[in-house]
């Protein structure tokens, strides 16, 4: 069994070679960032609602659900780009774009609006 397919996910260690190590560990920081940044935007969501502060009802929670939504989906954006990023480097291709970073900030965005509807409207 070679070294490649002891690696997980085997399909893409498979492909290319091992690239400089400084940026595979680089593109594993960035995988875990984003691992922090979903637990955060989840945690945030659930804490608006859970706190039951004196906000719009109505808004308050949907700017949770945002929150939490966008929570999930940080760690999709999280697997696909490490993958990405890392068939890149092991060919020698140029770097793609994260996918999910710009419907994650502006679903951030849409949250901060709607809390600050929900403290003006309280």
């Amino acid at each position: 069994m070679t070294n490649a397919t002891r690696r997980f996910p085997a399909a893409l260690y498979s492909q290319g070679s091992d690239p400089d190590a400084r940026f595979s560990l680089a593109n594993e920081r960035t995988y875990l960032a984003w691992i922090r940044t979903s637990l955060a935007l989840i945690a945030s969501g659930v804490a608006l609602e859970a706190l039951g502060l004196n906000l719009q009802d109505g808004l308050r929670l949907s700017a949770s659900v945002v929150l939490i939504v966008a929570g999930i989906a940080a760690p999709v954006q999280a697997w696909f780009g490490w993958m990405q990023i890392e068939r890149a480097l092991r060919l020698d291709r140029p770097l793609p774009a994260a996918r999910l970073a710009s419907p994650i900030g502006a679903a951030v965005s849409v949250a901060g609006i709607l809390v600050v509807f929900a403290v003006v409207l309280a």
